[in-house]
């Protein structure tokens, strides 16, 4: 079984999702993921950051499609970044583990928005540390990062997640 199948074969909670419908949602996460991160890029990208989009990585919580998108929307994104090809790799990289991550704790709701403020804030609080030579230690520089990724993930997306609980059918 390749991994697209993996991603979309029946689960106990949802139907079984065709190809294209995979395919379109992932696309949509993505395109809505690039498009709010370059639309608010001056908080999106630097030093100190708080990217709006992040509040998407709650949405591994309803499809697995969710895991391509937020990982192709951070890429794309990350193409008219600062930092350049080093954060091209290393947050495209975060978001997909973090996106994995959070789909395997969506059993538990209130967990799924943390991998995003955990792998932010390792891997993006170390690469920004190191990029911008910042004045801060390295653990504080992960810690402004995670609480970036907090209220990012927290503060708007779990607001999120329970709305979109209430519209569940539109990820079948």
């Amino acid at each position: 079984m390749n991994e697209m199948d993996e991603l979309t074969r029946t689960s106990a909670a949802a139907p079984a999702m065709s190809r294209t419908r995979f395919l379109v949602q992932a696309a949509l996460i993505g395109a809505v993921y690039a498009a709010l991160t370059m639309a608010l890029a001056p908080l999106s990208y630097g030093p100190v950051q708080m990217r709006v989009s992040e509040a998407l990585t709650v949405l591994p919580y309803f499809t697995p499609a969710a895991i391509p998108g937020l990982f192709v929307g951070c890429f794309l994104a990350n193409l008219i970044s600062p930092v350049g090809a080093v954060d091209v790799v290393c947050g495209s990289l975060a978001t997909l583990l973090a996106a994995c991550a959070s789909y395997g704790l969506r059993k538990w709701r209130f967990l799924t928005p943390l991998p995003p403020v955990l792998f932010n804030a390792v891997i993006i609080g170390t690469m920004l540390y190191y990029v911008y030579d910042v004045d801060l230690s390295l653990p504080l520089n992960m810690a402004w990062v995670g609480l970036g990724q907090l209220v990012a993930c927290y503060v708007l997306g779990y607001p999120l997640l329970r709305l979109l609980e209430k519209h569940r059918r539109i990820f079948r």
